[in-house]
């Protein structure tokens, strides 16, 4: 059983970006399958923070403990990203950490090229498409950002604004949640303010 650490020693801004699929290889590397396109953040930092599928230590309130590991080496292999960390020297302990979940500091990501962005920075982001009278009005909040094979594609949560200004969530005649995808692509995104959290949008109210 690999040792634990105590997630309260964990960085606090840690993003999730994949999850260990099974080991590779004799000499200890793991398998990630990335939880997006976006595997350079994997390959381009030398530590990692692993998490167990479930709760080490049982009991209410029991968090998923941590493990920080250094990555002595990576590479892309297919889809998937490979790599050799100090926590597994030999493939039995790679196997160990099977179904653990990757996850790196946000602050730790490498700086994107001009006009790219990470998705876990869209999360949370206003999206704001086109009024019938050239307007610009809120469609709604980010949930999820995913890659079709093509481009990226914004998982909408469709929102109202109230009188405070505050998004309020639109639902279906069921009663459900409405939601819409858009593609997060130049021909449809006019600007991206990460720093106001908004995205303007050509993308059409009704649509």
């Amino acid at each position: 059983m690999p040792d634990e650490t105590d997630a309260a020693a964990a960085p606090p801004d840690l993003v999730e970006l994949g999850r260990i699929v099974a080991a590779y290889g004799i000499r200890g590397w793991v398998k990630v399958q990335p939880h997006s396109a976006q595997a350079d953040v994997l390959l381009g930092t030398g530590c990692w923070w692993l998490k167990a599928p479930v709760p080490v230590h049982g009991g209410a309130g029991a968090l998923p403990y941590a493990r920080r590991a250094r990555v002595q080496a990576s590479r892309t292999q297919g889809a998937a990203v490979v790599a050799q960390l100090d926590l597994s020297p030999d493939r039995g302990a790679a196997e160990s950490y099977k179904g653990y979940t990757v996850w790196v500091p946000r602050s730790e990501f490498p700086a994107p090229e001009t006009d790219e962005y990470y998705w876990v920075d869209l999360i949370g982001c206003r999206l704001y498409g086109a009024a019938e009278d050239g307007s610009n009005a809120l469609i709604g909040l980010v949930q999820d950002v995913a890659d079709n094979g093509a481009h990226a594609v914004l998982r909408v949560a469709c929102a109202g604004l109230d009188a405070q200004d505050t998004p309020v969530p639109l639902l279906d005649a069921k009663g459900r949640p409405k939601e819409v995808l858009v593609p997060f692509v130049a021909a449809h995104i006019r600007a991206v303010d990460l720093a106001s959290r908004r995205i303007d949008s050509d993308w059409p109210l009704d649509f």
